[in-house]
């Protein structure tokens, strides 16, 4: 994975906010810079960029999930299954947070800390397809 070290204050800040708001800073950013005619440097799309991505494969995921355990409420035997797993998944764990809001923050902080450091962070799959879309 590329390393950098030369990314501005401002590039560090936008890049760790686009992740702790689920892309809309990056989005935002993106647009000032269409209107202003301002290129982003490599490390700023970069973080931009997964971080709209991961936003919308979160989204994506949630739906079919919601989708898929709407389903399966209506067979017979695997409803209470579902009910129970959705339950132990979704109930408050810690300060009132669930297991998979206490995953996915987890991970939001851990992106943002790594963009707020000046380094790329590692998404096995989902980083190599934003490096290869991203102009060196």
């Amino acid at each position: 994975m590329r390393e950098n070290n030369s990314a501005y204050l401002i590039e560090r800040i936008v890049a760790g906010f686009s992740y702790l708001t689920m892309g809309m800073a990056g989005f935002i950013w993106l647009i000032i810079s269409l209107f202003t005619k301002a290129g982003l440097k490599p490390f700023l799309q970069y973080h931009i960029f997964q971080s709209i991505f991961i936003s919308l494969a979160f989204a994506v995921l949630s739906i079919f999930v919601g989708w898929v355990s709407n389903i399966l409420s209506f067979v017979p035997f695997i409803n209470k299954v579902v009910a129970q797993l959705t339950f132990l998944l979704n109930m408050p764990l810690m300060f009132n947070y669930s297991l998979i809001q206490t995953v996915i923050y987890v991970f939001l902080i851990y992106l943002a800390v790594m963009a707020f450091a000046g380094k790329y962070s590692y998404i096995p799959w989902i980083s190599e397809i934003i490096d290869q879309n991203v102009s060196r």
